[in-house]
């Protein structure tokens, strides 16, 4: 590896470590084989994390280093993780591609478009799961947006994860929605990034459209005039 990915790759962990940290949990970077449990101990994820309701093992990639790697390793990580309840797999990049948000000028989905759209998902859930998840997530994620804008929440970023844990530490969605978010994120993750995955747990899609119109209808009234822009 690149000095410079090395040194971009230890800076994300820093970061993770703060962050993690912060909300109480037990920090593990580059954990030694005695702190791994049984199922990872062929395995040397980045980080491990713990805290009351998860663990989370974590591998930190750059745009270069994450093609570098055997793409199994992180197949057969996510897969063994994906095994052990309470336990999650999580990717992270260290330097992301540079993402406008909205791209391109483009704005979020309303509530009424989201509405809309998601009938569409479950009608691609029946035949096809995995492209039925992939777009179900993205109308999720337009959920999340506009339940922080709802709050009045100052957020850094727009990416799935850190939307979710923001909303759960601010206690507007509960652990066991945020365990439906995380463990379905996990999953959208493995497909979009081209990893074969177990089949999807049952109820999993159903459950994650009733959590979509439940925080929609958390929502006030769409206003008229935010629409016509």
């Amino acid at each position: 590896m690149e000095i410079q990915e090395e040194t971009v790759e230890k800076a994300a962990i820093l970061k993770l470590t703060e962050e993690y940290r912060s909300k109480g949990y037990e920090i593990f970077a580059h954990p030694s084989p005695e702190d791994l449990p049984d199922f990872l101990k062929n395995y040397r994820p980045d980080m491990i994390v713990k805290g009351q309701h998860e663990a989370v093992v974590i591998a930190v990639k750059s745009r270069y280093s994450r093609y570098s790697s055997p793409q199994q390793n992180l197949q057969g990580l996510a897969q063994v993780v994906e095994q052990h309840p309470g336990w999650r797999f999580e990717l992270v990049m260290a330097n992301p591609p540079n993402i406008a948000y909205p791209p391109n000028g483009e704005r979020s989905l309303y509530r009424s478009e989201i509405q809309a759209k998601l009938p569409g998902a479950r009608q691609l859930a029946a035949h096809h799961p995995e492209s039925a998840l992939l777009y179900a997530w993205s109308l999720v994620e337009a959920v999340l947006r506009l339940v922080a804008d709802h709050e009045g929440l100052t957020l850094q970023r727009l990416d799935g994860i850190y939307l979710v844990k923001q909303l759960v530490f601010e206690g507007i969605i509960s652990r066991h929605e945020y365990q439906l978010l995380m463990d379905s994120l996990s999953l959208r993750n493995a497909i979009a990034h081209g990893f074969k995955t177990s089949a999807m747990p049952q109820g999993l899609m159903d459950d994650l459209m009733a959590l979509a119109e439940q925080l929609l209808n958390t929502l006030g009234e769409e206003n008229p005039a935010e629409k016509s822009r």
